[in-house]
């Protein structure tokens, strides 16, 4: 990450260095989102009546109904459990990508504060021209 602290703080640097160390970032990552394609994620609605399970790519793969408490719920009630259980299995595939960018990025040295983390790199483009 050497190539990529030195564009941060204005010093272009090994610009032959820097593309390298982005190429792997970009092989690690797809491997990242390969392996997370090849995953199962879950997830429940909220009184656990519905279980959904979502691959990586979040297509649904199973759905598994609580026979003692969906006898309580109407229809409208339990397709909205079952709204809730798969939107909570696909909220999972974004938190377990967060992890793996997260991973992938590294600690996060340069100080900034900025919301957009592009915002510096961007910055040092229109400065330098």
């Amino acid at each position: 990450m050497k190539h990529a602290e030195a564009f941060d703080q204005g010093r272009i640097g090994d610009l032959d260095g820097l593309i390298r160390e982005l190429d792997g970032w970009n092989r690690t990552l797809n491997q990242a989102l390969t392996g997370l394609a090849e995953n199962t994620l879950e997830g429940s609605d909220p009184t656990g009546t519905v279980h959904a399970q979502v691959s990586g790519t979040g297509r649904l793969l199973a759905l598994t109904l609580d026979p003692r408490k969906h006898r309580d719920l109407d229809h409208l009630a339990l397709a909205q459990a079952v709204q809730q259980a798969i939107l909570a299995a696909k909220l999972a595939i974004g938190d377990h990508l967060n992890d793996l960018v997260d991973d992938l990025a590294g600690p996060h040295t340069t100080g900034h504060t900025t919301d957009d983390p592009l915002a510096h790199y961007i910055n040092n483009v229109l400065r330098e021209g």
